[in-house]
């Protein structure tokens, strides 16, 4: 048994999806958002995000501020001319709230095989328990 053979064949309107994309036409106009996933492990809370073929040195930011967690990171375009491409190219940022016990002063950030891990401190200590609060009417 054959398989049909695949035939090369453009649509009319194959980069709209592109552009409904791209930050200046589409839904995101601050850019792309960095995906993410967070948890707390062995006394600190990490965050990890897939940033791949991006040079960490010189494209990737990190930064604290007030509580809260920056990373933005810049992913160039190659000057080739490809017949189709699916990844994102451009700014991506995310900014996370951190947990009301991290230290921000301990923070350390790792990039191995295109992940990004920034681990913040967390402090001894119980945070203050919440309680309920009766609304009056």
């Amino acid at each position: 048994m054959s398989l049909p053979e695949r035939r090369d064949m453009r649509l009319p309107f194959t980069e709209l999806f592109e552009w409904l994309e791209h930050p200046v036409f589409g839904f995101r106009p601050f850019g792309q958002i960095l995906r993410v996933e967070d948890y707390i492990a062995e006394g600190r809370y990490v965050l990890r995000t897939e940033l791949p073929g991006i040079d960490p040195d010189k494209d990737v930011e990190v930064t604290v501020d007030d509580g809260v967690l920056h990373i933005r990171a810049e992913k160039t375009r190659k000057t080739t001319e490809p017949r189709r491409s699916e990844f994102a190219y451009g700014s991506l940022s995310r900014s996370v709230t951190l947990p009301a016990t991290a230290k921000t002063d301990d923070v350390e950030a790792v990039y191995k095989d295109g992940v990004l891990e920034v681990s913040v401190g967390l402090a001894e200590g119980k945070k203050a328990e919440g309680r309920r609060i009766a609304v009056e009417h």
